[in-house]
């Protein structure tokens, strides 16, 4: 093809081409000088955070090589482009070669600044944030590995009891979570339709992540597999049944707790009892049961096919919402369960510090009846690198102190193998969490957050919340439930109370163990559990509390 530079009143040059049949069209979208001075934007803006702001653009070079068009063609080409960006007053930052200087070895025509020996701007600081970036983050690497299961495990995922009803509970980080998904999966290949809910919006997508890993898994699990929190099932349920009016009316002036667990499931069962067709599925998978009602279960039930098959997995030491303790005896009977609990009590997430650290709260701060502790698999020699670190301090400097945190789990000595994308910030304060975030930012470091004030934008973050985002993590404890990472920074400011011990707990088994180490820090600004914090391996008390 032929290409030539058509100007364009204050936008920039069009790349032109001309195919073989005379065809002329715009070549723009894969103009390179676009492209490399896209990509130096985002280098600066996003992957290297401490540059400074006045002349920090001469630090990254942004080049283009054509291995196979000469020399003076590309750059007579290009010159437009140059040009209209002022790039070509800086040749050295925007270099733009040919055929010729590569066969010449010219590494000054490819490369000017590779003989520079010293910089203002470049420096070992500079060079950390980039290879922070370069690291491949933890769960783009976790994608391309199929789950791995034990025995007892894969038993869960390929068989089914005799009723089709099965009720799993196990510490965290023992692969309940792994054991849905996977099983959903395995029913998809069976040519099944299934139907996964669960009460947070964010963990949708960690389960979806996890199910395309499964080895038998066929079809395409994310668009195959109907994938709702219950609240969201609820409200198509009734948009689908002509009961959008009712459904509104609900929300009228009433406490969204008490509607959310009474009235929509109660006006769901009542929808689908007087319709005459409704969709069902061959199985339905619940996570994190703990948070469901007895009530949730029971109108599920009803989009159940007959020998169909209903699963439910839980954990009551994560018990947040209270809502563990209508699941009784009689309860559990009536909702279709027969037997014991299938127990998991080994939890493979946690390296071995952080799990006893974590079994160590629940047993002073949890009450007995309502926990289970995560016990270490028997091959387990604690040989996982663990970085643990609690911070007490005041409210007033809370928001500083995370950032500060948030920072130095990259410019720390020792941490060149952490990837930045990893990072994840977890506060139950929206106000306090996007105060961070904002602090971040004018650091020079984006984050992918949930913390805005407007509830339906709050609810849109959660929807686009998800672990593969290139940017640093910032959610609720509340939201990351159900979810791992290997480079936590926890906030705890609420005043000691039932709820607020389990959230706590919930968040310390978030960290997930790493073949070159995991870091979990504790910001805390309650007085009660400074006492906690100073047998940390690391603990620093920023506020003149007594521990």
């Amino acid at each position: 093809m032929s290409y030539w530079m058509e100007q364009r009143e204050g936008r920039p040059p069009e790349l032109m081409a001309r195919g073989k049949e005379g065809i002329t069209f715009s070549h723009q979208s894969d103009n390179p000088i676009e492209k490399v001075r896209s990509y130096k934007k985002e280098v600066y803006e996003l992957y290297c955070p401490r540059l400074k702001q006045r002349g920090g653009f001469s630090a990254i070079t942004a080049g283009v090589i054509f291995p196979f068009a000469d020399d003076d063609r590309v750059r007579a080409l290009f010159r437009p482009s140059l040009e209209y960006h002022n790039m070509h007053e800086f040749p050295q930052y925007n270099p733009l070669s040919g055929c010729i200087a590569l066969a010449e070895v010219d590494i000054k025509s490819v490369f000017p600044e590779s003989t520079r020996k010293f910089s203002y701007q470049m420096n070992t600081d500079m060079a950390k944030d980039v290879r922070n970036w370069l690291i491949e983050p933890d769960a783009a690497a976790t994608q391309r590995r199929p789950i791995e299961l034990d025995k007892n495990q894969r038993t869960f995922v390929t068989s089914r009891t005799e009723s089709g009803y099965r009720r799993i509970r196990g510490a965290a980080g023992s692969g309940k979570s792994l054991i849905l998904a996977a099983r959903a999966a395995e029913i998809l290949g069976q040519g099944k339709e299934v139907l996964v809910v669960t009460f947070n919006i964010t963990l949708l997508h960690y389960l979806m992540d996890v199910a395309v890993r499964w080895p038998n898994a066929r079809g395409r699990t994310r668009s195959d597999v109907t994938w709702l929190n219950f609240h969201s099932w609820c409200r198509r349920i009734c948009e689908e049944h002509g009961a959008e009016d009712e459904y509104a009316e609900l929300w009228e002036d009433n406490d969204p707790k008490v509607v959310l667990a009474e009235a929509l499931p109660r006006l769901v069962k009542e929808v689908l009892d007087h319709s005459h067709f409704v969709s069902q599925y061959d199985a339905v998978l619940v996570d994190e049961g703990q948070d469901f009602y007895p009530e949730w279960w029971e109108v599920l039930r009803k989009v159940c096919k007959p020998r169909g098959e209903m699963l439910l997995v839980a954990d009551v030491t994560q018990d947040i919402y209270g809502t563990a303790g209508a699941w009784t005896d009689e309860a559990m009977k009536g909702a279709g369960f027969t037997g014991k609990w299938a127990e998991l009590d080994v939890s493979y997430r946690m390296p071995r510090s952080a799990l006893e650290k974590a079994s160590e709260f629940a047993e002073k701060y949890l009450p007995e009846a309502s926990r289970i502790l995560p016990k270490l698999a028997q091959i387990d020699l604690g040989l996982d690198e663990c970085s643990l670190r609690w911070v007490q301090t005041n409210k007033e400097d809370a928001e500083t102190v995370c950032c500060d945190e948030v920072l130095r789990l990259f410019t720390q000595e020792g941490r060149e193998g952490y990837s930045m994308a990893d990072a994840t910030f977890l506060c139950n304060s929206r106000a306090v969490g996007y105060e961070v975030v904002r602090k971040l930012g004018q650091k020079g470091v984006k984050s992918v957050h949930t913390y805005d004030q407007d509830e339906q934008e709050c609810r849109r973050q959660k929807v686009g919340f998800y672990m593969g985002d290139a940017r640093v993590k910032a959610t609720t404890l509340h939201s990351f439930k159900g979810w791992e990472s290997r480079s936590l920074v926890i906030y705890i400011g609420e005043k000691v109370s039932a709820k607020s011990l389990a959230l706590l707990y919930t968040g310390l088994t978030r960290l997930k163990r790493h073949p070159e180490g995991s870091c979990l820090t504790v910001i805390c600004s309650t007085d009660e559990l400074a006492q906690f914090g100073s047998s940390w391996p690391e603990f620093e008390n920023l506020c003149g509390v007594r521990a």
